[in-house]
């Protein structure tokens, strides 16, 4: 194959695919979408839970514990947000009206958790086990900021 071909429609074949993905993400139902979200979140509280226990002194420190699922809490923390697609509001789910409502303010809050989560990755290489327990309670922070403006209460 010529040289001069093979960049240009290399390019094209992954920018098609790349289109390709987007469009199908597009295309995800409202239920589809919004176990998944469930999915992502049942699964930060997995991985946050132990944490939690360790910075509130009911379970013992674990420092590779706290490690690990600090790590996979910072990967699950990206996640959920594009499941809560406008067209899923209409599903019956424990997300208020004022996750679509108050749109900014929600995705503020989700931004925060990305970047506490990050941090608590961070810190939890460091070894300082007072700095990891008091990220743990700023992430378990914004969760709740979270869950009382729009949560349902259960």
């Amino acid at each position: 194959m010529n040289k001069k071909l093979l960049f240009p429609c290399l390019a094209l074949v992954l920018g098609s695919g790349a289109g390709y993905a987007t469009s199908v993400m597009a295309q995800a139902k409202p239920d589809v979408l919004v176990k998944q979200r469930q999915a992502v979140m049942t699964l930060q509280g997995k991985y946050f839970g132990p944490m939690n226990a360790m910075a509130q002194g009911k379970a013992p420190y674990n420092v590779e514990t706290v490690r690990r699922n600090a790590a996979f809490l910072d990967n699950l923390s990206r996640m959920p947000w594009d499941g809560f697609n406008p067209n899923t509001k209409d599903e019956k789910t424990a997300a208020l009206p004022a996750v679509y409502n108050d749109r900014a303010k929600f995705d503020e809050i989700a931004s925060r958790l990305e970047n506490e989560a990050s941090r608590l990755a961070t810190v939890s290489r460091s070894g300082d086990e007072a700095a990891v327990k008091a990220q743990i309670t700023a992430v378990g922070k914004v969760c709740g900021a979270c869950h009382n403006d729009f949560r349902a209460k259960k």
